[in-house]
């Protein structure tokens, strides 16, 4: 089964994908990606630190998806400390259907790379 591609993932963005998977950071962060149309790529919107997700939403805009890649601190039972990565499709209910469809068609490309 192919799998549809629509856009590539700039070298910018991979970059600041493997800094955010590798980070010694010890808040909660948020790395928001979004497509270029003009240039057919994703690009890297915005850098949250110390963002709950509580507060991600109101980040977002209201008509537009996004991909965001969120690790947070997890406290276990027995004291260890981790910081899992969540990968999180947005996609308002007010977005341009052509839009929704381009961000879907790139999603697993991008979840492969994050």
């Amino acid at each position: 089964m192919s799998e549809a591609q629509i856009c590539d993932i700039s070298p910018e963005a991979k970059e600041e994908i493997s800094k955010f998977r590798f980070r010694r950071n010890a808040t909660n962060t948020a790395l928001i990606l979004k497509i270029d149309r003009e240039k057919q790529l994703v690009t890297v919107d915005e850098l949250l630190e110390d963002t709950p997700l509580e507060d991600l939403q109101e980040q977002l805009p209201s008509h537009q998806p996004r991909y965001i890649i969120y690790s947070y601190k997890m406290l276990h039972d027995d004291a260890r400390v981790s910081y899992p990565m969540c990968f999180i499709f947005y996609t308002p209910r007010d977005s341009q259907m052509e839009l929704c469809m381009l961000y879907a068609k790139t999603r697993m490309a991008l979840q492969r790379e994050a």
